[in-house]
């Protein structure tokens, strides 16, 4: 199934099939893809995208963004967590659902995005 995981119908379909998965992004807005495919990303190893520190990295301040985006991002994938988890019979969360991805094909740009490492199943 090809899939954007930012509206993850896809991957409770594919999961509910148990057929492999391939995400097509540019990134997500808080970040859970690195969390999912296991990527570092400390507080103080790069600039966080959607603020205006983009060019050097502020430790105190990452960490604050990194916190509230996370929060976030539970608050906007609740419904789709409680969806997820009727359908398929078991508690699911978002980082479960992403987690069962085959590959991931992000969409990066060395104008626009800082650069990082990826892991084996990212192209």
């Amino acid at each position: 199934v090809l899939t954007d995981p930012v509206m993850p119908c896809g991957q409770i379909l594919a999961a509910h099939l148990s057929i492999p998965s391939v995400f097509f992004l540019q990134g997500m807005q808080c970040g859970l893809e690195l969390k999912a495919i296991q990527c570092p990303s400390f507080p103080s190893y790069n600039p966080r995208a959607l603020t205006e520190l983009t060019d050097h990295s502020v430790f105190l301040k990452n960490l604050i963004f990194d916190n509230a985006n996370y929060f976030l991002c539970d608050f906007a994938f609740q419904s789709f967590e409680k969806l997820a988890s009727e359908f398929l019979q078991r508690d699911v969360t978002m980082l479960d659902l992403l987690r069962q991805d085959s590959v991931w094909l992000i969409r990066l740009d060395f104008v626009l995005d800082y650069p990082r490492p990826l892991m084996p199943n990212v192209i």
